[in-house]
């Protein structure tokens, strides 16, 4: 907490002290964290950062807690992989795929829970809650059992099996609503104001938010130390997208990379693509939406950071592509024959989205290029199972030939 100055609106600019609070008591805007980055540049170097832990843990400085009392699995710096063989498919020299899904529950979300859990025992608080589109839930479930925290999620009826069964083995009460994330949001809200619950995006959202920066800290160091020229990022409710930029932001801010001029692009599925619409159509806020996509994940027609996932668009002359739902699918199929990466819906949003915005003119060949892949397919494999094809034989040799042979 050394570096942490106040919780700050991002709307007006009134401070608060640091506490579980999200919402501006003036103007209702968004509270985030405010930090001293001229301590924080006395205090880091690039050496300090490289003799840390092999986990987003290295980043400590840069996160309102106390590292020392962490509830860590183990998440984070994840393999940037130079993606050759998709670079050689889309024409791009210099592509690198940034894999989220080797995280301990298999998804980015492990990043900004192992903050938030961290938080909310510093805070006291002993029940842990979260509304989910799936990958959350399995972030916070886990991280509340190693807590040994009373833990509830609680989701979409209609939500992927693998990312139920995923989260419901680590313990926590599972609560199944009949009715789209939005709902399900609506409800933690009204929850969040009655009861001493620690909802890690809700009430406990500007603390949730600061995890996941350290992709963009992340991808910075393991490019050797440089921001990339162009970021690709799924969007749901937008955070994500904004927090990467903010990352990068910071690294220059304190003097550890030059100052970033990369280009933030952000893919969502043609089926809810409310920021993706409101970029297009040049508005300012973000319309609401009823999510109809295959891509779970990102099935949030309300995005709470849309506004400010439009900002970080226009300040980095990024582009906002939507898919279509059939792309989600090819995605993630030609991910995995080029680089033998399976990703989950977000995954194949994004690889889509990539080879739109080259085909769109919007990347050059030889430009650096980060592509988020921030879920794994296991948890999705309802979006691809209709891809299986299978040789049917005998167990003898003839008929294997023959069926090798009949395709």
């Amino acid at each position: 907490m050394s570096h942490v100055k106040s919780m700050r609106c991002r709307e007006c600019g009134k401070e608060y002290p640091v506490e579980p609070l999200n919402v501006c008591e003036l103007c209702f805007g968004p509270l985030e964290i405010s930090y001293d980055y001229d301590s924080i540049a006395r205090t880091v170097t690039r050496r300090s950062i490289q003799d840390g832990p092999h986990t987003m843990w290295r980043y400590h400085d840069f996160l309102p807690v106390d590292a020392e009392s962490a509830v860590d699995l183990g998440t984070g710096f994840t393999p940037l992989i130079h993606a050759k063989n998709l670079g050689r498919v889309l024409g791009l020299d210099k592509l690198y795929v940034k894999n989220d899904g080797v995280n301990p529950t298999f998804s980015f979300k492990d990043r900004p829970v192992t903050v938030t859990v961290t938080k909310a025992l510093e805070f006291e608080f002993n029940t842990l809650a979260c509304p989910s589109t799936g990958n959350l839930m399995g972030a916070v479930a886990a991280h509340g059992a190693k807590a040994g925290m009373k833990t509830l999620v609680f989701f979409p009826s209609d939500l992927e099996r693998g990312k139920i069964v995923q989260a419901s083995i680590y313990g926590p009460t599972m609560v199944a609503v009949d009715g789209s994330y939005d709902q399900v949001n609506r409800l933690c809200s009204e929850l969040a104001d009655n009861l001493p619950w620690a909802f890690v995006n809700i009430n406990m959202r500007p603390f949730y938010a600061e995890g996941s920066k350290t992709l963009g800290y992340e991808a910075a160091e393991q490019l050797g130390w440089r921001a990339p020229d162009h970021c690709v990022a799924p969007a749901a409710s937008g955070e994500l997208h904004t927090k990467i930029w903010k990352g990068l932001e910071e690294m220059g801010d304190v003097g550890l990379i030059e100052t970033p001029a990369t280009r933030m692009h952000l893919a969502q599925a043609a089926g809810c693509s409310p920021i993706v619409e409101a970029f297009q159509s040049g508005n300012l806020q973000v319309r609401p939406v009823r999510p109809n996509t295959v891509a779970k994940s990102l099935a949030i027609g309300n995005p709470a950071a849309g506004p400010y996932s439009l900002q970080v668009l226009r300040q980095t002359d990024g582009t906002a592509v939507a898919v279509e739902e059939e792309e989600v699918a090819e995605g993630i199929k030609l991910l995995a024959e080029t680089e033998g990466l399976f990703t989950e819906g977000a995954g194949g949003v994004v690889i889509s989205g990539l080879k739109r915005l080259v085909e769109m003119g919007k990347i050059k060949h030889d430009e650096v290029t980060v592509a988020f892949i921030t879920g794994n397919g296991l948890k999705t494999l309802e979006i691809v199972e209709d891809q299986v094809d299978l040789v049917r034989t005998a167990p003898d040799y003839g008929s294997l030939q023959a069926a090798l042979d009949g395709r």
